[in-house]
């Protein structure tokens, strides 16, 4: 398996995982403070989509 093909199953993967966890953590309890918990959480997603693209985009220039 080619590294940009790791890398790219790997950053979906945990984007994935980090939505699964953050809806998991917004709807486990009732208080407010899970619910900020949840959303602190979901805002990982765009941040490793983002470190994985700049990481492709850098292995690109390479060729």
């Amino acid at each position: 398996m080619k590294p940009e093909s790791i890398l790219r199953v790997t950053t979906l993967m945990a984007a994935a995982a980090s939505l699964a966890l953050s809806v998991f953590i917004y709807f486990r309890g009732t208080g407010e403070t899970h619910q900020l918990d949840g959303i602190y959480v979901g805002v990982w997603v765009p941040s490793i989509l983002a470190l994985g693209a700049f990481l492709l985009a850098g292995r690109g220039k390479e060729k």
